[in-house]
Order: C-alpha cells, then structure tokens, then sequence
C-alpha cells in the first residue's frame, strides 16, 4: 500500500513537470529580455536628442555640458576686444608744447605780376615790403616773405650770388660775438656747424664779399620781421625752393 502511494505521487510529480516546463520555457523565451545599457554609453545620445539620462548612483546627466575653463594662454576670446590705451602723459608727463607760432599769409610763396625791366633769373628785395621778388619771365615773379635788418643794420644795394651752401656753418663776425655779449648777455660761439639749430638754416646764398647773406632760420615766425644783423632770412622750404633755382652770379637789387 505504502508502495502504491509513493507510485502515485511519482507520477503527479511527473504530470506537473510536464505541464510546468513549457511554460516557463514560453515565459523565458516568449518575450525578448531588457535591454541595459550603460549611462556612460547612453549619456551622449541623450544629449544629442536633447533628452536626460537616467541617474545612476545619484549622478545626473545634463543635457548641458559643463562650462570648462580654459588655460590661462587660450582665456582671451577671438572675437575683437576694445584696445585699452594708456595714459602715457599720467605715467610720464611730458614738457608743455610751445603755442604755435603762425606766419602771416601776405608772406607765404605765390606768383604775382611783375612789369619791371630786370631780367629773369634777377633778385629784388623790397625790405620795406618784407618781400624778396625771383624774376621767371613772361611778366611773372615769385614772391616770398623775408626778414630784414634791424634798425640800424638794414642797407642797401646791388650784389651778385658768389657762392651757394647747403645747411651752412655760421662763423660770427667778432664785431658781433662783442655786440650780443654787450647788449643781450649772451655768448655767441665762434663757430657753428650747419645743421636744424644753426641761425643760417638750410641754405645759405652768399652777398658780393659782404658779410651779408640770403638765407634760412629756426625761427621762422621772424619772417616779416626787422630782426637780423643786415642778412636777408626766409623760411627754411622758402630758400631751399629759391636756391633750386637761382645761379651763381645771379643780380641781387635791395631796396
């Protein structure tokens, strides 16, 4: 009887094996399983999609990325920025300029009628005028400004060009080194190389055998002016111009 029961049981046992296994072989098979991926794969297509990944560990996935900072040598955009200037005159200020001095117009260059008898190629000066006249012809002169004699030193004549000099040096006269040391207290050197600082200028167009000159200055805003020794000044662009033009033994009349 005893044997009879556990016969039994045995083939129960068999019957619900047989109708338990093909159902959890259908349960197993029957749906595909989950699919897991990582974040870290996942993560990136999200963010492209705009979506959010799932958090894992208690880390969330931006759609964002994080701002990284740049190194020190690539901090500065590509974009132009304003240029900063700096103060130089706060840093290291500089001398006051000296208020600039002007020449009159009347004593600028320029062409005018001339009706004379001289011929091209002559010089007249007018001291009184504070003009010198350069005879081209065809009824025309060129006309510049000048500065004359003081009184005292103005004189008057007919001369011709004996010599001609680019940025001359200036000996004074010994009568004038003892006149200027007299009367103003200063001390004239005994030479003077030629060069910006030199009172004779840019050029320089020598009198007969006088002492006298037609020449440059460094103080251009004399011209117009009764202020030289008896030499006849003009501006240094003035004389240069002049100088291109006139010839050794050229007609000088002052008047």
């Amino acid at each position: 009887m005893k044997n009879l029961a556990l016969l039994v049981l045995s083939g129960a046992a068999l019957s619900l094996a047989s109708f338990t296994a093909p159902a959890i072989a259908g349960d197993r098979y029957g749906q595909r399983p989950p699919v897991v991926l990582s974040p870290d794969l996942t993560a990136p297509w999200l963010l492209q999609l705009g979506g959010r990944a799932a958090p894992r560990g208690g880390v969330v996935y931006r759609t964002q990325p994080k701002a990284v900072r740049a190194p020190a040598q690539q901090s500065r955009s590509l974009k132009a920025q304003p240029r900063r200037v700096t103060n130089v005159a706060l840093a290291a200020p500089r001398a006051k300029a000296a208020p600039a001095r002007q020449i009159d117009a009347r004593f600028l260059p320029q062409m005018v009628p001339y009706d004379g008898n001289q011929k091209p190629g002559t010089i007249i000066i007018n001291t009184s005028e504070r003009h010198l006249y350069f005879v081209t012809g065809n009824g025309q002169a060129r006309r510049y400004g000048v500065g004359v004699g003081k009184e005292g030193h103005a004189w008057s004549g007919t001369e011709k060009i004996t010599r001609k000099a680019e940025w001359p040096g200036w000996t004074p006269p010994a009568e004038m080194i003892k006149r200027v040391r007299e009367k103003e207290g200063r001390i004239l050197p005994a030479h003077m190389k030629g060069g910006p600082e030199n009172p004779l200028g840019a050029r320089a167009l020598y009198l007969g055998s006088t002492l006298y000159r037609i020449h440059g200055t460094n103080q251009p805003w004399t011209i117009g002016k009764a202020v030289s020794s008896g030499c006849i000044r003009m501006r240094n662009e003035d004389v240069t111009d002049l100088y291109e033009q006139v010839k050794v033994g050229a007609k000088v009349i002052v008047m």
